[in-house]
């Protein structure tokens, strides 16, 4: 993987088995499932996944980048204008965290470790 790049795409649903039927029968998506709240895919051009959520969906897409140095990354963000809005935290796979942009944009960075 390459630092700094778009590597997963995350979305929002309220129910994860009718977005897998919908997805997997509509465009050949494969899915796995991580516990009861999370499916990722693949085989879509770029791998993401969706979280099960009961709030509004209001932008849809959260935009995950990877880098290699997660506490690196963090404070460059924070150097250049970006808020910190969900502070590094685990999850299956690895480690991220979620910032704003300048704009308002959430997005998230990630690591293996």
């Amino acid at each position: 993987m390459q630092d700094n790049r778009i590597n997963y795409i995350e979305l929002k649903a309220k129910d994860l088995e009718a977005i897998k039927k919908f997805y997997s029968s509509t465009f050949g998506w494969k899915f796995t499932d991580y516990g009861q709240d999370y499916v990722a895919f693949n085989e879509s051009g770029l791998e993401g996944g969706f979280e099960k959520s009961e709030e509004p969906i209001v932008n849809g897409a959260l935009v995950v980048l990877y880098h290699s140095n997660l506490e690196y990354v963090l404070e460059t963000v924070k150097a250049n204008g970006g808020t910190i809005v969900k502070d590094i935290f685990s999850f299956p796979g690895g480690r991220r965290f979620h910032f704003t942009d300048p704009a308002g944009n959430e997005l998230a960075i990630w690591s293996e470790d």
